[in-house]
């Protein structure tokens, strides 16, 4: 048997290994799952909302896909924290959720396609991160902080009309723009940007879920909000394999391959925090190469069962650093958590009722930090003339093509798909040719 399966009983919770007393391990796993759950179903919520719109699919597929998005959350957290062999898995106290990074893409290919031709590009995504994992040593030369941050900042900037047209009621619905909706939006954005800023512990950490309970109160008071969902919805689902199916369309495969390889270097960030805040080491090259594939392997899991793009939780990062809680059984725990939560489609339901206000409320603080991690690793490096413009060019080039998209009216309908619907994958383009390209400067001498 494997190093990784033996546990001692009665361990500390601030060791790696070993199993707790339930007592102490229950809470604390319930503390990453408050933490991670919004922000987990939350893109499964707006790409369903794209589909339905588009007429792709149901209101009761709609509670299937936040479902999916837990159990592959779940399943992502546990290749984590339990590798399989040597090389699957990083062994890391980490939480995975359905990642943000890839919103804007996932709604511009339910909105030109389907469902079904997402899993395709993710079938095809998870197989590009098993190999950028294996070779993780030599591609990351070519993302140094100043193309990373570039990536992230461009995935910020970019979630930011997702953030105002659901504070807005949704484009496309019949009280879009009402006072209403921005009334509701409004109290939940200060009530999380409240907490985040003034409250200490559980209120801190948990000022997402807080802001949405909350939001979602106000809006049940003010008659914004259906339980029809609710009531049909059964008890207890089993997963069932190829329920969206799986389409194969080439500009997709591109596009999101690409944000998958930008997204497995990024994972080299949130796994050296994890080691950082909670080992007091930086993490093995092992460690990065199994947590790579890892999470290539669940979302080729992921891609079956209807479950989106998973990556690691900056917030249950956050909770490990903040109480060196690194026992995996608790955060094994906590995924055996969420893995029920997601075999409850009367819970999955409850999540699919909160109006589009709240969510927007909620998320665009999540939106609005991404963009400024982007910014810290971009100042990691000396902000000269050769930097800025690498970083301007790619932001420039990315955000105008995508907020201009008729600028390609007359290229192929597949140069549109990859350049035009994602201002990311331009801006990795651009920002890792120019970085190759241009020369350093040469750090002047004092005179």
């Amino acid at each position: 048997m494997n190093n990784h399966l033996k546990f001692k009983t009665g361990a500390s919770v601030f060791d790696v290994r070993g199993i707790p007393a339930m007592r102490q391990a229950l809470p604390l796993a319930l503390q990453h799952v408050v933490a991670m759950i919004v922000g987990c179903v939350t893109p499964a919520i707006i790409v369903a909302g794209v589909a339905i719109d588009k007429g792709t699919m149901t209101a009761s597929d709609k509670v299937v896909l936040v479902q999916a998005a837990l159990l592959v959350a779940a399943v992502a957290t546990l290749i984590q924290l339990f590798p399989i062999g040597k090389y699957i898995g990083s062994g890391l106290p980490v939480i995975m959720g359905v990642s943000f990074a890839y919103l804007a893409s996932l709604q511009a290919i339910a909105g030109d396609f389907d469902v079904a031709t997402i899993f395709g590009a993710q079938l095809v995504g998870g197989i590009v991160a098993v190999i950028v994992g294996i070779f993780i040593k030599w591609l990351r030369p070519l993302f140094p902080p100043l193309v990373a941050g570039t990536v992230v900042f461009t995935i910020g900037l970019s979630l930011y009309p997702t953030a105002i047209n659901y504070m807005a009621g949704g484009q496309g619905s019949a009280d879009y723009g009402s006072a209403k909706n921005w009334f509701v939006a409004i109290v939940t954005l200060i009530l999380v940007v409240g907490l985040n800023h003034f409250g200490k512990g559980f209120f801190k950490l948990s000022s997402i879920l807080i802001g949405i309970i909350v939001g979602y109160a106000l809006a049940v008071s003010l008659g914004m909000v259906d339980f029809t969902a609710i009531s049909q919805a059964d008890w207890f689902y089993i997963a069932k394999p190829m329920h969206f199916g799986i389409k194969f369309e080439v500009s997709t495969i591109i596009s999101i391959s690409i944000l998958y390889i930008v997204n497995s270097v990024q994972a080299i960030g949130d796994l050296s925090a994890t080691t950082a805040g909670g080992l007091d080491r930086e993490p093995t090259d092992r460690e990065l190469s199994g947590g790579i594939i890892g999470n290539g392997v669940a979302s080729v899991i992921g891609a079956f069962f209807g479950g989106l793009p998973t990556a690691t939780f900056s917030q249950n990062v956050g909770i490990v650093a903040t109480t060196k809680v690194v026992n995996r059984c608790v955060l094994g725990l906590a995924a055996v958590i969420i893995f029920l939560a997601g075999s409850v489609p009367k819970f999955a339901s409850i999540l699919t009722t909160i109006p589009q206000c709240v969510l927007g409320g909620a998320t665009v603080s999540v939106f609005a930090s991404i963009t400024m991690t982007g910014i810290k690793l971009i100042s990691q490096e000396p902000l000269n003339y050769r930097n800025t413009a690498i970083v301007g060019l790619a932001v420039a080039l990315g955000m105008g093509i995508t907020l201009v998209p008729e600028a390609l009216a007359m290229f192929p309908g597949w140069v549109t798909t990859i350049f035009g619907k994602s201002a990311v994958v331009v801006a990795t383009i651009v920002a890792v040719l120019l970085n190759c390209i241009i020369p350093k400067e040469k750090p002047q001498e004092d005179s």
